[in-house]
């Protein structure tokens, strides 16, 4: 039995990060065991992970990331120490997940194959529902004068996304972390 399916959402802009997922818990195509799981963490120093994959592999990730980031609280390089790991390790590299980790700085993809995406426009998706809610984020935050908070926008995007994929749900956590002037960050 495999439990997956999922969609998790990051957008930054107007001095904020919000990290949304959905709460849907699959098994195989036909049915959904739960509606209300956390995918969006909290991790130290104003770090956001989600998550998307197999749910056991995704929780040994993110504590494995956490302690990463304790030993080297450098974001991007805790990141890539991680990835390097995934990557080489036989047991680990078997680990079916997907991890968005967001900061004040940073925008990032990890996955199995080693990769550590930094997005440049700090709007990225990833799960079975990924691509629509990120077509959808990006198509709200271009439309001219938009007005919309960037949680409401994160939101509008997840709900289009959850009308399109059978494997996302309207169930959402959401986590935030607002920049200051400085450039610093504080979780919400």
């Amino acid at each position: 039995m495999s439990f997956h399916g999922t969609t998790i959402l990051t957008v930054c802009r107007n001095g904020e990060v919000v990290v949304i997922g959905d709460g849907q818990v699959s098994v195989g195509e036909r049915v959904v065991l739960k509606h209300t799981a956390q995918k969006v963490k909290c991790l130290c120093d104003g770090i956001i992970v989600g998550f998307a994959g197999v749910v056991g592999d995704s929780f040994a990730l993110f504590e494995r990331l956490e302690y990463k980031i304790k030993a080297t609280p450098d974001l991007l390089k805790a990141a890539v120490s991680l990835a390097k790991e995934w990557r080489m390790d036989k047991a680990l590299r078997r680990l079916d997940s997907q991890l968005i980790v967001v900061d004040h700085k940073y925008t990032l993809i990890l996955t199995g194959s080693g990769e550590v995406l930094n997005i440049e426009d700090r709007v990225a998706a990833i799960g079975s529902g990924g691509y629509f809610a990120l077509s959808a984020a990006r198509a709200l935050a271009s439309v001219e004068n938009n007005t919309m908070t960037t949680e409401e926008l994160c939101v509008r995007s997840m709900n289009i996304a959850a009308d399109i994929c059978v494997f996302t749900n309207g169930n959402f956590t959401i986590k935030k972390i607002k920049i200051d002037n400085e450039g610093e960050g504080e979780l919400q």
